[in-house]
């Protein structure tokens, strides 16, 4: 073989080689043991005039501009677990405690990210209620966010006597009306949803004549997983539910994309018990 053939043979071979190499290389992607920072990333090695592929973006978090349209309301009863079948493709998602003041204030974000209406039944003895009050505020005011009474300091009502059950809705509806300069008249919600007749009465002494009670809960008064959370959120999450969870663990907060989800995937709209059973912009200042 002349030496000038003998040349160009290696640089073929030479050429094929490397060619075979790097496909493999990309075959198999970075190796496991290679260190994130000595990884090249796609863009850095496509030449300047290729442009990079964008990022697909992630699915927005608004669900809805003001409340639903809803029929004329009609007055709650004394005790409410449901809204009106009337309302239609509704649900009511509605919040207690508030025992822990980042959760209340990672709910006010995600109300304003995404336009969801929401029902807070406040304990007014803890912090959050107080906490909050800068981004809280214009919230309540536009009606996107109610504020209800759960008592000062949750106890069982059925334990105590009238005066006793008076004390603690009073407390609470102070703190409502020096706060908020609101009422949260007639909504009460029970702590535990321990209630009688003879609670009802005492309540009621007081103007919260509506027992709020619920259709299905995403269970986390206590501390819950993500994935138990969320099972709880779909099996309950329908049409004229009234759903009760707590801003009490940071847990939910992790979900509100996947609660939007479902939301969308229902067609469901959300609205306060206002907006159902006063109408929208009713106001319940005092």
């Amino acid at each position: 073989m002349q030496r000038r053939d003998f040349l160009l043979a290696l640089a073929a071979g030479t050429t094929g080689c490397l060619s075979a190499c790097t496909a493999a290389s990309s075959a198999s992607g970075p190796s496991p043991s290679a260190p994130p920072s000595t990884q090249a990333s796609p863009s850095a090695s496509a030449p300047s005039s290729q442009t990079p592929s964008p990022t697909p973006s992630l699915s927005p978090l608004h669900l809805q501009d003001g409340p639903p349209s809803l029929p004329a309301p009609t007055p709650a009863e004394p005790v409410i677990t449901a809204l009106p079948e009337s309302v239609g493709n509704v649900v009511a998602i509605t919040v207690d405690d508030g025992v822990d003041s980042s959760v209340v204030d990672a709910y006010l974000d995600f109300a304003k990210d995404s336009g969801v209406r929401l029902t807070f039944f406040v304990t007014g003895t803890y912090p959050s209620w107080t906490d909050n009050q800068a981004k809280l505020a214009p919230l309540v005011e536009s009606g996107q966010v109610q504020l209800a009474n759960h008592t000062w300091t949750h106890p069982d009502l059925t334990t105590l006597s009238e005066g006793a059950i008076i004390d603690e809705l009073t407390q609470c509806e102070n703190l409502l009306r020096n706060t908020y300069g609101i009422t949260g008249a007639p909504f009460i919600r029970p702590p535990y949803g321990n209630r009688n007749s003879f609670t009802d009465s005492a309540c009621a002494k007081m103007g919260y004549t509506t027992s709020t009670m619920w259709y299905g809960s995403f269970g986390d008064s206590g501390l819950l997983t993500e994935d138990v959370l969320l099972g709880e959120a779909q099996k309950w999450l329908l049409a004229q539910h009234i759903v009760i969870g707590h801003a009490n663990f940071p847990t939910v907060t992790h979900l509100y994309g996947q609660i939007i989800d479902i939301l969308r995937e229902r067609s469901l709209m959300t609205a306060t018990l206002d907006d159902v059973y006063f109408g929208p912009g009713h106001n319940r200042r005092i």
